[in-house]
């Protein structure tokens, strides 16, 4: 017959730690990572935004309207044309955002005359029914040629936006550009939708 200890023993027998378990708990945490990770890209890339002030978008973006700003696509990829961007005034860095069109891009010629945009002496094809002859060529009367590093840029509502025909503002250097204007938040409340 066996004899049975009496009394409380301090010495038990160790549990084997359940590999499963570990796993489990390492999945957690890489998850974890990955997810704040992600969060973070999200809004370094889209997390800035910024409003419309002004018509000078207009019918594309309206006076007041938020947009939100991808502003790591030009680490990767230079402005194109007909990219909507955001960019500080290089007359005063501290103004707001201006939110104008790419027109034209580093070395070509571009001018304005009989209300329309000629870029390497060629006729800008744009949408006519959209955008008014221009009345104001302002700087862009005489052929500008633009430097390695500058965009022409001129807002949607084409007579009533202060862009780079004036001479406040000029061709666009590229260290002014803050980033691209992504998307934009529907009037009323009514979701998002992609700026083109």
């Amino acid at each position: 017959m066996a004899r049975r200890r009496s009394g409380l023993s301090f010495y038990r027998r160790r549990k084997k730690l359940n590999t499963n378990v570990l796993k489990q708990i390492l999945i957690w945490i890489i998850g974890i990572v990955i997810a704040v990770f992600v969060g973070f890209a999200i809004v370094y890339c889209v997390g800035i935004r910024t409003s419309i002030i002004g018509d000078s978008m207009s019918p594309t973006l309206s006076n007041g309207q938020e947009i939100y700003i991808n502003r790591i696509v030009y680490h990767f990829r230079s402005p194109r044309r007909n990219d909507v961007i955001v960019f500080t005034p290089p007359s005063n860095e501290r103004s707001h955002y201006y939110v104008k069109r790419v027109i034209a891009l580093p070395g070509e010629t571009i001018q304005i005359k009989g209300g329309r945009i000629y870029i390497n002496g060629k006729l800008y094809d744009e949408d006519r029914d959209i955008y008014d002859l221009i009345e104001d060529p302002g700087i862009a009367e005489e052929e500008i040629v633009l430097g390695k590093d500058e965009y022409f840029v001129l807002g949607d509502n084409r007579n009533n936006s202060e862009d780079s025909r004036s001479a406040n503002i000029g061709p666009v250097k590229r260290s002014m550009i803050f980033g691209r204007a992504w998307f934009h938040m529907a009037g009323s409340g009514k979701g998002m939708g992609l700026i083109q």
